[in-house]
């Protein structure tokens, strides 16, 4: 499948514009967060009841809580967002100049900007906030995440016969942030208008692309 291109080239510009927006948000976010809540559950806020609620908490992996062994796990992971956050740059600047839609460069622009958000996390904030880990050879890339929306969907034990999870308790849905979102509706958007974003046809070539030389019924001139 290839994405769905169109007649209209676009400028990479305002696409990255959306990822410093999303940037910017989710910084925003956890400064407020970290300058004017409580850490833990000590100092949670109601948003909507019992369905919602902010939560000061320090995630020291990936997205939604998951987590790399120590010591040198995060490590691996800080260098794993840079590579990706470098590939997503240089794709974003390919699809635009392939002409392809719009909505999915968009989609991209917010998988990098959550992408980059964590990622200022990760290399910054143990030095910032001094939030790394006790035990962790560096300050630097050691900066634990910044999560503080709270969203208990399902509170209980797992059936015992789930793959991994069964048996263990959830006191909710992990806590994320707005970097976590805007990756998951990136996602999200993409996979939910593939029809649009994709074809399965090969892309049209380019108006000054060279045509080939040999009849594509060659054989039978013979």
């Amino acid at each position: 499948m290839h994405p769905t291109l169109t007649t209209r080239q676009h400028s990479a510009a305002k696409f990255f514009l959306l990822a410093l927006f999303i940037i910017a948000l989710d910084q925003l976010s956890k400064y407020l967060v970290h300058t004017y809540m409580q850490l833990g559950s000590a100092g949670e806020i109601p948003i909507f009841g019992q369905w919602a609620k902010l939560t000061y908490t320090l995630n020291p992996g990936m997205a939604f809580g998951a987590e790399l062994p120590a010591p040198y796990g995060k490590l691996v992971l800080t260098g794993f967002r840079m590579l990706a956050v470098g590939g997503l740059i240089y794709y974003i600047i390919r699809l635009c100049r392939q002409r392809v839609a719009a909505g999915y460069i968009a989609c991209m622009a917010l998988i990098l900007g959550g992408a980059v958000g964590n990622l200022i996390d990760s290399i910054f904030y143990g030095i910032i906030y001094n939030n790394a880990p006790v035990g962790s050879p560096t300050r630097w890339f050691y900066g634990q995440v910044i999560d503080m929306i709270f969203v208990p969907l399902y509170v209980g034990y797992f059936p015992k016969s789930w793959p991994l999870i069964g048996g263990s308790y959830s006191n909710g849905f992990p806590i994320f942030n707005i970097a976590d979102s805007s990756i998951f509706i990136g996602v999200a958007f993409i996979l939910l208008n593939q029809n649009r974003f994709f074809n399965e046809s090969q892309p049209a070539a380019a108006p000054n692309e060279p045509q080939p030389l040999v009849a594509a019924d060659a054989e039978k001139l013979a």
